[in-house]
């Protein structure tokens, strides 16, 4: 589970990082990072459309990237703020497909400030 203080859930601030931030496309998600400074706790947003399926796989998706966006808290606490897109094939990936897509980007996008 996020902490509130780790969350982006304003949509001016989601389409800021989701436009202006370091782009990792992938098949299952898009993520959107932009480095912001030392002392601001790193925040995730979410963005998960209808187009990925109905409600209960809407939130299980959902509930998956927020799990993987707590264990990478851990390595980067400070400094960042990283938005996700899900893409539809992410309805019927497992949370291994999605973990090693995760680590991709983590890898590609998250470079400490």
């Amino acid at each position: 589970m996020l902490a509130w203080v780790h969350r982006i859930v304003q949509g001016d601030q989601l389409r800021h990082v989701a436009r202006s931030g370091t782009k990792a496309p992938g098949r299952l998600f898009t993520a959107s990072t932009v480095v912001r400074g030392d002392s601001d706790p790193s925040r995730f947003g979410f963005i998960v459309s209808k187009q990925v399926g109905g409600a209960v796989v809407r939130n299980l998706v959902k509930r998956r990237l927020r799990a993987l966006a707590a264990q990478t808290l851990r390595e980067h606490p400070c400094g960042m703020d990283t938005v996700i897109r899900a893409q539809a094939p992410s309805a019927g990936a497992s949370f291994d497909e999605l973990s090693v897509q995760w680590e991709r980007m983590v890898s590609k996008t998250m470079v400490a400030p």
